[in-house]
């Protein structure tokens, strides 16, 4: 799904798991930067930082680009979590056996955009 306006950021192979963060991406999605900041900064979890930093990109990414802009005229447009590649561990186990532990990473991508353009 191909967003064509707005103001981007990334970050790629975070160490957490995807499961962990979406219920935290579903919290603040759609909502206004400054709600959503205030939201993220009062979540107790690993997640909320991560989120909370690319969100931010994204606003000084919008801020940077476009001067007219403040912090009050933005709100989250697209906010995904996607699944990245997975590092693979070995575990062992009893009788000289292994499993294969599997550390999951995650990639954030935030679009930011301005309120008057929420319509459409």
């Amino acid at each position: 799904m191909e967003v064509k306006k707005g103001y981007k950021a990334q970050a790629k192979h975070l160490l957490v798991s995807p499961k962990k963060l979406r219920p935290i991406a579903d919290t603040i999605r759609r909502k206004p930067y400054t709600e959503a900041l205030a939201i993220l900064e009062n979540t107790p979890k690993k997640g909320a930082g991560l989120i909370k930093k690319v969100l931010q990109s994204a606003a000084a990414n919008a801020m940077y680009q476009n001067n007219k802009l403040d912090e009050e005229g933005l709100y989250i447009k697209q906010l995904m979590i996607n699944e990245g590649p997975r590092m693979k561990r070995i575990w062992a186990r009893a009788r000289g056996r292994r499993d294969i532990l599997q550390k999951r990473m995650s990639h954030i991508s935030v679009v930011v955009d301005e309120i008057a353009s929420m319509g459409e």
